[in-house]
């Protein structure tokens, strides 16, 4: 095959200054034909030297990533590679919108002029328009993606987003009112459709973002070099930037609370941190954190670590560090996490001495502290677990929100395609997550990192959340089936583990459930099921916010409130009814709870105190395994 004929680089600035330009007298011309008089922000390439300087260096930018590119042939694509796979089970869908039907289109004609003469009332232009005084326009849709003055400053782009907004509503209500298509099929097309409609925004675009255009005309071109370079930065590492990845390190900023790794198997490392207090409670905490992500979650900057706030009460506490999977990982299966549970507990109890230990298991660690709970009543053995504490989790799938839009057979196969040598990428995961919250973890980045050529900020938790983890790829598929699909969990006996059946039923352990009020992950609706399953005593406390900051609340940001109801409510209606609210962080609450089941203390001294005289452990906090990619 003969090789293209190369561009010089002056053809290139040449034709990089006149695209600009042409993009720009055309949107003049257009405009000032529709709405006379009016000035719109477009670029001005009249200083060509800064403009041929901005030329050169996107030239530049994408002569390297190709040829990165090409080195590259042959290898593991990642998720930016081929997007077209996450949306290729809905797109056979949007056949069945009414689009074309003459009534919807004579509804959508008639909105959509209605709207235009109101809009361009604001600004006096045409038969509605009203003399406004100077004041700002009131336009009939609100959006915070677009809550910037220059969005509404022009009527020109308050048109623009103003008719996004109609027309999405007005696509999202056809697809909710969808006849003849069974509710889980029908709940994945309105979930698509959202998303789609989200990505079609004009915020993500830059020749429709006002504020991306001004960026433009100030840095002179400057900006489009910047998030061209972020753009492919993110192509390069797969995944989308959220926090500047540079700004923190793990032991030192994140995951710093003083410790010791005093146990570890391929699967798992034990940490336990040093404690604070002349005395601690006598039962251990073990801490089972999800492993979708790193652990650190509940051990961020110190102001905000969960773990450091409780060993500063006066609390022994282990944190299991879960090791991101590898292809030496690719048979792992529930089971093996349940019995890594065990097994954790067992040599905490073993180590301090201790007939039993307080546990804690956030999102699907929960859901798996759950069976274990029933493995070991099963067994015999549940004065193992002196308490259990539920981080919204849950066990009962039928109402578990936007995540069960991909447990279907096809999306499980899709799944299944993305995974190789035994694993999935976490960053696929970190990308549907990023999807459930589309504007805010998605969107949002795409015009601040690539439009406005922004450079990401330090953000510790936004830091995390992109610091990604492999899950076994046979494991997964089973908890996406037989769980989120299936929802055999709560039937009794229908799944196996650690050789022997599940009921939940069995649980007498005394159980401490914490939800998120706004939740998207682990609704409360489902979270709260998980009290109709118990056969012991349980607490329920609803915290403000969701899956994350309703966790993540120290008492000393003074943030968000939680509600109680001692009345031992028999659904949540009745639970939110008789709800008491209180201010601030939850965790004082959950404290008082724990101390009132186990108040019994000891000196913090032996193996209290980690890595003390005679103590051998495998190597400092944090460890290897959550620094391992």
């Amino acid at each position: 095959m003969a090789d293209r004929p190369k561009q010089q680089p002056d053809e290139v600035i040449d034709a990089f200054t006149g695209l600009l330009k042409s993009q720009s007298d055309a949107t003049r011309q257009m405009m000032e034909a529709l709405l006379p008089g009016t000035e719109i922000p477009v670029p001005d390439t009249d200083d060509a030297a800064q403009w041929a300087e901005a030329g050169k260096k996107l030239q530049k930018l994408l002569i390297d990533f190709q040829s990165e590119q090409a080195r590259k042939v042959g290898a593991a694509p990642t998720p930016y590679a081929d997007p077209a796979k996450w949306f290729a089970t809905y797109s056979s869908w949007y056949g069945q919108m009414p689009l074309s039907d003459p009534d919807t289109q004579k509804k959508l004609w008639e909105d959509g002029l209605a709207l235009f003469e109101t809009v361009l009332g604001q600004y006096g232009i045409g038969p509605r328009a009203e003399e406004k005084g100077g004041e700002a326009p009131e336009l009939p849709r609100k959006d915070r993606r677009f809550s910037d003055p220059r969005w509404s400053e022009n009527p020109f782009f308050a048109i623009v987003h103003q008719a996004y907004l109609m027309l999405s509503e007005n696509i999202e209500q056809i697809a909710e009112n969808l006849d003849g298509i069974e509710p889980a099929r029908k709940r994945q097309m309105v979930f698509a459709t959202r998303m789609l409609l989200d990505a079609l925004s004009p915020s993500n675009f830059p020749l429709t973002n006002p504020v991306a255009l001004e960026r433009v005309r100030e840095t002179k071109g400057e900006s489009l070099v910047k998030g061209l370079e972020n753009l492919l930065s993110d192509l390069t590492r797969g995944q989308l930037t959220h926090s500047d990845p540079r700004a923190f390190e793990l032991g030192k900023d994140l995951a710093a609370t003083p410790g010791k790794v005093v146990y570890e198997t391929p699967l798992f490392q034990l940490i336990q941190y040093a404690p604070t207090t002349e005395k601690v409670l006598e039962a251990p905490l073990v801490i089972f954190p999800p492993w979708i992500n790193r652990f650190y979650i509940l051990d961020l900057v110190p102001r905000k670590s969960f773990v450091k706030w409780a060993v500063d009460q006066g609390l022994t506490v282990f944190m299991v560090s879960w090791k991101s999977a590898d292809a030496s990982m690719a048979d792992l299966e529930w089971d093996d996490y349940i019995a890594a549970q065990i097994e954790a507990i067992d040599k905490v109890c073993e180590r301090l001495k201790v007939p039993s230990a307080h546990t804690i298991g956030y999102c699907v660690a929960g859901t798996t502290l759950a069976a274990t709970l029933a493995v070991l009543a099963r067994k015999g053995e549940a004065d193992k677990v002196r308490s259990a504490t539920f981080f919204t989790a849950q066990v009962d799938f039928e109402h578990a929100g936007d995540l069960k839009n991909f447990v279907d057979d096809a999306s499980i196969e899709v799944i299944g395609q993305l995974a190789q040598d035994g694993y999935v990428d976490g960053r696929y995961l970190a990308a549907t997550f990023n999807l459930l919250r589309g504007n805010e973890l998605l969107w949002n980045y795409v015009s601040k990192n690539y439009l406005m050529g922004e450079e990401p900020t330090a953000f510790d938790l936004l830091h995390w959340n992109g610091d990604v983890t492999n899950l076994p790829a046979k494991w997964h598929r089973r908890y996406l089936r037989d769980l989120y699909r299936d929802n055999r969990l709560v039937v009794p006996d229908s799944l196996k583990a650690c050789g022997v059946p599940l009921d939940l039923r069995r649980i007498e352990t005394p159980c401490y459930i914490q939800a998120g009020r706004e939740d998207h992950i682990a609704p409360v609706e489902s979270v709260w099921k998980l009290t109709r399953y118990l056969s012991g005593p349980w607490t329920f406390l609803l915290a403000g916010s969701g899956h994350i900051a309703g966790v993540v609340n120290p008492p000393a940001a003074g943030k968000y409130q939680y509600w109680v109801n001692d009345a031992n409510p028999d659904s949540l209606d009745d639970f939110i009814a008789g709800a008491t609210e209180y201010p601030g962080s939850w965790w004082p609450h959950w404290e008082a709870w724990l101390r009132d089941h186990d108040p019994a203390e000891v000196n913090a001294r032996g193996k209290r105190k980690p890595g003390g005289r005679g103590d051998k452990v495998v190597e400092d906090a944090p460890g290897r395994y959550v620094k391992t990619r």
